[in-house]
């Protein structure tokens, strides 16, 4: 009986399935599902490289995540270094992580 996967897979994973001898069904997304795949994709390796406990692991789920992030900026027209320079800005503006700052309450 097939499993059911319903999700996005990277471009060789057909052909890795062929040299192992595995039977699959895949298809072609257009660009719309195309882009709903690869943001569900992005919660999916965000979720992975959270529950990663080694640090090797972590580096390969965060390698994913990245991958994924680079496949969404160019379905989506966005170009890497404006998303770049956006990051680096808002680093500036709101800072970034260095000093472990935990929000704990806030009061009006």
């Amino acid at each position: 009986m097939p499993t059911r996967h319903d999700k996005l897979i990277r471009d060789r994973i057909p052909e890795i399935m062929d040299e192992a001898g595995v039977g699959y069904e895949v298809e072609t997304l257009d660009a719309d599902a195309f882009e709903r795949a690869l943001r569900a994709k992005l919660v999916e390796e965000a979720r992975e490289a959270a529950d990663a406990d080694d640090p090797n692991e972590l580096a390969k789920e965060l390698a994913d995540l990245l991958e994924v992030a680079d496949a969404l900026m160019a379905a989506t027209g966005l170009d890497p270094e404006h998303v770049e320079r956006l990051r680096q800005r808002r680093k500036v503006e709101r800072g970034g992580f260095e000093r472990k700052l935990w929000l704990a309450t806030t009061e009006r």
